[in-house]
């Protein structure tokens, strides 16, 4: 089952409404004793439901975990669709410049923030949760990838697993590889991450940056899962195959 809210973000849109996507596992009515854990999303839309996705096109998400009966609540709220690069704001924990798109103010911290200490506690209070850090995890793709990454070093006091899906790291490689050389990350820390073979060419030297963000990674001594999947592209069909791979990693010993 899948609740919608509507909600707000004052910080960010005022008084304009966002969806919330908040996924109960099958089991969550009859086993009322039962807790679960916490996967939080980003870009919601493109979560879970096709008519629901930016480019009609989402993760399936619910289909999957339905179908092998994953004992998770999975929390995402829609991205900011503000035409002027609201969703780049929201998602970049730095400022950058893009010849694109121009500058880029950075409000990832913000927008941790509003997860961390507005979001989260509303969901351990409504939902029957497992809030504690060993099961509470974080996943996004593209820039959400970026923010999941930023948020498992970052915060790696309340997240311990993290799926990171094509992130954006050409938004400033340099500055992704000291944020993850200064973190304090726990040697439980799980990550996923992965590129499909066919976006290398999306942005310019990107394999090398994509190898050298995990060996980056490699060396905090983090247990780390990363792919190059073949033939994979820059789109929600692309992530929704990879997500039986994300799922065994997830879960991995826990």
């Amino acid at each position: 089952m899948v609740d919608i809210w509507d909600i707000t973000i004052p910080e960010f849109t005022g008084d304009e409404t966002r969806k919330l996507y908040i996924y109960l596992p099958r089991s969550y009515d009859s086993a009322q004793d039962k807790r679960y854990p916490v996967l939080y999303m980003f870009d919601g839309q493109n979560v879970f439901f096709d008519s629901e996705a930016t480019y009609g096109k989402s993760w399936g998400l619910k289909d999957y975990l339905d179908f092998n009966d994953v004992d998770m609540i999975v929390v995402a709220p829609a991205c900011n669709q503000n035409p002027d690069n609201g969703r780049l704001r929201e998602y970049s924990p730095f400022t950058f410049k893009d010849p694109d798109f121009g500058t880029i103010k950075g409000f990832g911290k913000e927008t941790m923030e509003w997860i961390i200490n507005e979001l989260k506690p509303e969901i351990d209070k409504d939902f029957r949760t497992l809030a504690d850090r060993e099961h509470t995890f974080i996943a996004g793709s593209s820039m959400g990838g970026l923010m999941s990454l930023y948020a498992i070093t970052e915060y790696n006091h309340i997240f311990s697993r993290a799926g990171i899906f094509s992130p954006s790291i050409w938004t400033g490689v340099n500055k992704v590889a000291k944020m993850i050389k200064n973190a304090d990350m726990a040697p439980d820390t799980v990550i996923y991450m992965d590129y499909g073979s066919e976006e290398f060419g999306n942005h310019k030297h990107m394999l090398q940056k994509f190898a050298m963000i995990s060996s980056v990674l490699m060396k905090k001594k983090v247990l780390l899962n990363t792919r190059v999947v073949p033939n994979g592209t820059h789109s929600e069909a692309s992530w929704e195959r990879q997500v039986p791979f994300f799922m065994n990693t997830l879960f991995y010993n826990l």
